[in-house]
């Protein structure tokens, strides 16, 4: 494809038969990439819940994406996520998803340096509502808080942590609200 030309270092990890680093050629359908360097899914496709495909900062996608999306930049802008760095983490059906966005929540609230006001204050906010959220202690009001709390942190920081924290909630949301 245009714009995709070439291989790409995939680092698969998460509940796959056989994590792996893996040269591939860019555009490869996401579920053949797994199929074929992983061993599939722990539990089959069908047991398939979500992926992130191309590192913490970049939005999840959920099976219904992932059966058909291409490995490539241009395929996953169009499904509003990203290659990002190509680490491919895939989530089973034993996942929560709100646990684990809270838990990059919680990385990007600690990484980060407090210059910007954005990304001090609201990194650490985004984490106390996905900690509620998780334990179900939030209102269904609150999403709309979380998502404009993303949206006040993507694009008014100095550098590109903000973007990269608020980016997986945003994902989160999107699919899953």
């Amino acid at each position: 494809r245009k714009n995709n030309a070439g291989t790409k270092l995939f680092c698969i990890s998460g509940h796959v038969n056989n994590p792996i680093t893996v040269e591939e050629e860019m555009s490869i359908p996401l579920k053949e990439l797994i199929e074929k360097h992983c061993g599939g899914v722990r539990g089959g496709w069908d047991n398939l819940h979500s992926i992130i495909p191309g590192g913490s900062s970049v939005p999840l996608l959920p099976k219904f994406i992932c059966d058909d999306v291409l490995m490539d930049f241009d395929a996953l802008k169009e499904v509003k996520s990203g290659l990002g760095t190509a680490a491919v983490t895939v989530f089973d059906k034993t996942v929560d998803p709100i646990a684990a966005i809270r838990r990059l929540a919680h990385f990007y609230a600690h990484e980060s340096c407090g210059q910007c006001t954005p990304c001090r204050e609201g990194t650490h906010w985004m984490e106390a509502l996905l900690d509620r959220m998780e334990v179900g202690d939030a209102a269904h009001e609150e999403i709309g808080v979380l998502e404009e709390l993303s949206r006040g942190i993507e694009g008014h920081t100095i550098c590109a942590l903000g973007d990269a924290a608020a980016w997986p909630v945003q994902g989160l949301i999107r699919h899953y609200q």
